[in-house]
């Protein structure tokens, strides 16, 4: 049976957390957090093949090919082999990027501009202008896609078709590319090949601030609502954030990208968090009898929550071992760094500030 840890000098149980958050944070900012292709931008390619390759001797033959800097890395599983190879973003990509950019500032404006001129013949200069500006631009994409569309005597629409079908060819073109220089040195049975540009990645990077930042005041508020008072409101954000923090410091550890679905695990990690940190809140504030049995007893129940989660994702982990299906493992490895840094922080964090001001107003 698990003795009172509450009993006694019981500061001595901040020990543990505060060591992994500092532990945490040291690999955070010597080591980074990786950022995969959905935040980073790139290409990924998922490979299943028969035979295992050379990882190593596989990116020096790409690179020989012109991509710089590829990644790759090779996993066994229940299937076979799988070979997961991840490109930086191409010049082209980026270059096609910017001039979609341009084009669909400046399109608007020609379409107003064009309006004007037609129904009262005002600002020919500048429609003119501009119109040659936008046709130039739409040449250039036209002629990075090497379709070999004329855009001369086209009208805006039929402009910004020709410019849509040729953006989309610079990435098919790009995608053939990369799966014809891979093919060249790995037969595959299956191939899968996902692009994310430039611009997506920045928005996946913008939306998943938001949301950060959106579940933190929702949360703020709802804490605040529940116990009306500073000091047990800020233990729960306090330990929120710290299982976040412990989460990235694993993340960065043990290399696993910051994507779509370890983000996700990320804000799940906070509902555990929310959910632990309110349970012990509750027995502590509103149940009668002794603040460290009070404690206690919170604890027991909370650790009993955590431990069937982390059972739950280690079947999840367990399988993605096997399976090397990326989102699984993402998401079970997240999520099972966090709920055992959960345990320490709700148990060696939170419960230390709320007894420290339980037993300090008596």
């Amino acid at each position: 049976m698990l003795p009172n840890i509450y009993k006694g000098n019981y500061y001595i149980a901040l020990l543990p957390p505060l060591l992994l958050i500092i532990l945490a944070l040291y690999s955070i900012f010597m080591n980074g957090v990786k950022l995969g292709v959905d935040f980073e931008g790139g290409t990924l390619v998922t490979l299943q093949i028969k035979n295992s390759i050379d990882a190593d001797w596989l990116k020096a033959r790409l690179s020989d090919e012109g991509f710089a800097n590829p990644e790759v890395n090779v996993f066994q599983t229940t299937y076979g082999y799988k070979a997961e190879v991840e490109f930086a973003q191409s010049e082209e990509i980026k270059k096609a990027e910017g001039l979609k950019a341009e084009f669909q500032t400046l399109l608007p404006e020609v379409s107003r501009l064009e309006v004007r001129y037609l129904s009262s013949g005002e600002n020919a200069q500048e429609y003119e202008q501009k119109k040659q500006q936008l046709y130039s631009i739409a040449e250039e994409m036209v002629k990075l896609a090497g379709s070999g569309e004329s855009v001369k005597g086209k009208n805006l629409n039929e402009l910004n078709s020709i410019f849509s079908s040729s953006y989309n060819l610079v990435y098919k073109n790009y995608e053939q590319r990369v799966a014809s220089a891979i093919s060249k040195y790995v037969p595959y049975e299956v191939i899968s090949v996902q692009t994310v540009s430039p611009a997506l990645s920045t928005q996946f990077i913008e939306k998943a601030g938001n949301v950060v930042l959106f579940s933190a005041i929702l949360s703020t508020v709802f804490v605040f609502f529940v116990f009306r008072t500073f000091v047990p409101s800020a233990a729960v954000l306090i330990g929120a954030f710290s299982d976040v923090i412990i989460a990235l410091g694993a993340m960065s550890f043990f290399g696993v990208p910051l994507t779509l679905a370890s983000f996700a695990a990320l804000l799940m990690l906070v509902g555990y968090s929310l959910d632990t940190d309110i349970l012990l809140t509750m027995r502590m504030l509103k149940r009668e009898g002794d603040p460290r049995e009070k404690a206690f007893d919170a604890m027991k129940t909370g650790i009993t929550m955590s431990s069937t989660a982390i059972v739950a994702f280690s079947a999840l982990f367990i399988l993605a071992y096997f399976t090397r299906i990326s989102t699984y493992y993402e998401i079970s490895s997240v999520v099972i760094c966090g709920l055992i840094g959960d345990i320490f922080a709700t148990w060696g964090i939170n419960a230390i500030i709320l007894l420290h001001h339980v037993l300090g107003r008596r």
